[in-house]
């Protein structure tokens, strides 16, 4: 890779950060900052792309601290973005740049309607719902709590803790060694942050209400957004607040009604109403009163069971994988007994692939046999994140473990260098992740027998420029 390209610099972050490797993306990111204090500067550019990345890398490695510092940092940018604006009123005025003034007025009115906004305050929003699901002291220390021995747990805290000095020093030798080399023979003083690993920003007592407060800035600034909605019904939902998760409900019918997580959410709400006690105070009566009036105007339920209803939403997208793993998890809702359906359900999904004048139509390729991804193929209907789901949803909601592996086995044929899922082709079956997250290329005797990604080298006969 060209150090000195900005833009190779940048790709290649992303795509570390894609593959969880962020101790590398840091290292490489701040190959274009200055001397001394590399990640504040990553902060004080407001490159909000790379914090993003960072925090859903996070993330999915279930560090919740870590994830909620890096969301909670873009939602400041647009703090300071909000503050910044006062600067310029009187100075517009003055120097008479009244378009301009007005163009920043309109601007301010939707800043937090920027997609990099968004994103922040949905990851910060699922930030506080997993940690009030499960909460822990620290995201370290999450596997304590499970049926380990008291032994076994000193053993590990023992070795986190070791590993966690081992990584300050290195911090600190880093940024000493930074700091003695600047350009300008100056050593930066880098100021100490108090927390660096998010530990206190867990520390909330009302996970909920924390969430709360970023949801109404989606809500009106993202109204549109069937994310915003989903969100909405899983915080509300927690708070027992029945008719604003209701509203959200009828807000995700109205955007994508035969969208999968608006099956999920509307069977699971009314799921939970059947099995709640009947009501005793008046506020409760109010409440299923309203419910008893509205259920007939949703078209999904008119005259049906819920089962009823999962069943005609399957037969309208039983080819989608999605779909059909919606209908499974709510099959296993309504009735647990019905896990070995559920999990048939998911199992007989066929992964196909797009036909080529879809993908023209769509202007995703140019070429017939060039994928989404610049790789030569077939393009299969499938997707990682979605497959990576389907197997969270069977390993621990389903809690099949057999069926998990089935998964796991099959979507290694399809997806052979990801992680995950141990695919032939990806370093974590060649075990050829070296330090610094790179992977060593497969000898040329066995390129023969590589696939790339959704397609074998058998393609580059067919491409035609």
């Amino acid at each position: 890779m060209d150090l000195a390209d900005r833009y190779i610099n940048s790709e290649c972050v992303k795509r570390m950060l894609q593959a969880d490797q962020v101790a590398s993306a840091e290292k490489t990111a701040v190959l274009f900052t200055k001397d001394g204090d590399q990640h504040n500067n990553l902060h004080d550019m407001q490159c909000m792309w790379y914090e993003l990345a960072s925090g859903e890398s996070y993330f999915r490695q279930g560090d919740l601290g870590r994830a909620l510092k890096k969301f909670l940092a873009v939602e400041k940018h647009y703090a300071d973005i909000t503050e910044d604006q006062f600067d310029f009123h009187s100075y517009c005025l003055r120097k008479m740049t009244l378009r301009a003034y007005v163009e920043m007025l309109k601007f301010q009115d939707r800043l937090h309607s920027h997609a990099y906004f968004h994103k922040a305050a949905a990851g910060a929003i699922r930030c506080y719902l997993k940690f009030y699901d499960s909460p822990v002291n620290s995201p370290a220390e999450e596997e304590d709590n499970t049926s380990k021995t008291p032994s076994q747990k000193k053993k590990m805290k023992k070795q986190r803790k070791a590993e966690r000095a081992k990584k300050e020093a290195e911090e600190k030798n880093e940024e000493s060694s930074a700091s003695g080399n600047s350009k300008f023979g100056k050593r930066h003083v880098k100021a100490v942050d108090p927390d660096p690993y998010g530990e206190k920003l867990l520390k909330t007592e009302d996970p909920l209400s924390e969430a709360t407060k970023y949801l109404k800035l989606l809500q009106k600034n993202s109204p549109d957004s069937l994310e915003t909605h989903l969100l909405s019904f899983e915080v509300n939902m927690r708070k027992q607040k029945i008719l604003l998760a209701f509203q959200a409900v009828k807000q995700l019918l109205r955007l994508d009604a035969e969208n999968p997580d608006s099956h999920r959410c509307l069977i699971k709400f009314f799921h939970k109403m059947g099995s709640m006690p009947a009501p005793v105070t008046d506020a409760e009566k109010l409440v299923w009163s309203v419910l008893e009036a509205e259920r007939p105007s949703i078209s999904q339920l008119q005259e049906k069971t819920l089962s009823e209803a999962n069943k005609v939403f399957l037969g309208k997208h039983e080819d989608s994988l999605m779909h059909r793993v919606a209908v499974a998890e709510m099959l296993f809702t309504l009735d647990p007994t019905e896990k070995l359906e559920a999990v048939k359900l998911i199992e007989d999904s066929s992964n196909k692939v797009v036909p080529t004048a879809m993908l023209l139509a769509l202007d995703v390729v140019s070429l017939s046999r060039v994928s989404r991804n610049g790789a030569l193929g077939p393009v299969m209907d499938w997707k990682l994140k979605d497959c990576i789901v389907v197997h969270k949803l069977l390993d621990k909601v389903l809690i099949d473990q057999d069926a998990a592996l089935r998964w796991k086995v099959r979507c290694a044929e399809y997806f052979p260098y990801s992680t995950y899922f141990e695919g032939g082709c990806s370093s974590a079956v060649h075990n050829s992740l070296n330090v610094n997250g790179g992977a060593s290329h497969p000898e040329i005797s066995q390129s023969e027998n590589t696939l790339v990604s959704n397609g074998k080298l058998e393609a580059f006969k067919n491409l035609t420029i």
